[in-house]
């Protein structure tokens, strides 16, 4: 059954506004989606019903939220299928959970040990890694692209070896759209006794996650690219490798005892979650996630990969118009650059006609320097969008190209 965008649209308020006097045609969801009513709904509810802090509060109201909290907790756990709710990590996003790994890894790595990485990471799965083997003494490893942006696999399993300790790598590539194949990139660095990292960010709006299918021990994804708000995210990892993890942020909540000599930590999840965590933005990304799941997975994959065959055909009819990243395997993700034109120009004219997308090096800036380009023009597509927005987009585009010819 295919899905009613027209329905769908009607869930999302900001997208009936006007921008610059045209209406909104909003394609930057790879930089963050906008948020159903759901989810609005659900922030308001917390701060206006139950607003506590979580876990120790003798009234209510902190049980309630506290309720909610771990409720939540559980609902996405169930989403990435999880074995354990305790395996859910609350973070500010993406970039944190990559660095609470990173960290931890980089107490644990010493000289000789390999780090491999891929040459189409974003910054926050790349500098991390990188700042890790600096403070170690192991080597980073770069798993290079081919030049349609898909992965060289016969790279990877040659720089894969017994000094490889950690395996970092995109889910998909949110500069190209590329999807890499991290199950059976998982299970050849198990193989060799690796532990797993996956930048989910992009990978986890787009077709059904299931973390222990792919056999990977951590998995990392920001709410605000689900339609979540925006500074909550999530690590998920294996239990048995979380639970002896080194501790990064330290403070309330996560402790077990304390005396002025010394500190001991609790139990899982409490012991990576020091602080005041954001209760609103957990419950907001329940909300997001139990949205969604209305919503039959393969129609959402279907109706993406359909905007991104008109917008590949609408794209390779336009003079001068080169795509950047042509992967067989892609999520709905636009990438291009023009002849004769830089991508903060053709950003800015598409913009004065109501259309969003994303313009730059995408926090990617050793893959654009592989690539060879400056930056690019970056649509990118989920849900709400619609054929007609793919239209919209291109009739933008040939007002850009004629007026800067």
């Amino acid at each position: 059954m295919s899905l009613d965008v027209a329905l769908i649209r009607q869930q999302f308020p900001i997208l009936s506004r006007q921008v610059n006097g045209q209406p909104l045609v909003y394609l930057d969801n790879a930089a963050t989606t906008q948020k159903p009513q759901a989810v609005i709904d659900a922030l308001v509810d917390y701060y206006s019903q139950c607003n506590a802090n979580v876990h120790r509060g003798a009234h209510y109201l902190s049980d309630e939220a506290t309720k909610r909290y771990e409720k939540a907790r559980v609902t996405v756990a169930n989403y990435i299928n999880a074995q354990r709710s305790e395996e859910v990590i609350w973070t500010s996003g993406t970039t944190e959970a990559i660095n609470l790994v990173a960290n931890g890894a980089a107490q644990r790595l010493t000289a000789g040990d390999e780090v491999l990485i891929t040459e189409m990471e974003h910054h926050a799965n790349l500098i991390t890694w990188q700042q890790a083997c600096k403070r170690s003494g192991a080597s980073l490893k770069i798993v290079p692209i081919h030049n349609n942006g898909e992965l060289n696999l016969e790279a990877f399993h040659e720089l894969l070896s017994e000094r490889t300790v950690i395996v970092a790598m995109p889910h998909v590539s949110n500069a190209l759209g590329t999807i890499n194949p991290v199950k059976q990139l998982t299970e050849a660095a198990k193989a060799k006794g690796a532990l797993v990292m996956i930048d989910g960010a992009q990978g986890v709006a787009h077709g059904a996650i299931d973390v222990r299918d792919i056999g990977c021990d951590f998995y990392a994804f920001s709410g605000h690219k689900l339609f979540g708000p925006t500074g909550i995210g999530v690590l998920w990892g294996r239990y048995d490798v979380l639970a002896d993890w080194p501790v990064w942020l330290v403070g309330g909540e996560m402790i077990a005892s304390v005396t002025y000599e010394d500190a001991s930590w609790g139990e899982l999840p409490n012991r990576l979650e020091a602080g005041t965590p954001n209760i609103a933005g957990v419950i907001g990304l329940a909300a997001a996630v139990e949205w969604l799941q209305a919503y039959d997975r393969a129609d959402i994959w279907a109706h993406e990969q359909a905007l991104l065959t008109r917008a590949t055909e609408l794209a390779e009819q336009t003079p001068g118009l080169k795509i950047i990243g042509t992967a067989a395997n892609k999520i709905g993700v636009l990438s291009f650059v023009i002849d004769g034109m830089h991508p903060a120009d053709i950003g800015f004219i598409l913009d004065k006609q109501g259309v969003a997308i994303r313009t730059g090096d995408h926090c990617a800036q050793p893959l654009m320097k592989r690539l060879n380009v400056p930056g690019t023009a970056r649509a990118s597509f989920t849900i709400y969008n619609s054929m007609d927005d793919v239209e919209a987009l291109f009739k933008a585009i040939d007002k850009a190209r004629k007026m800067l010819a």
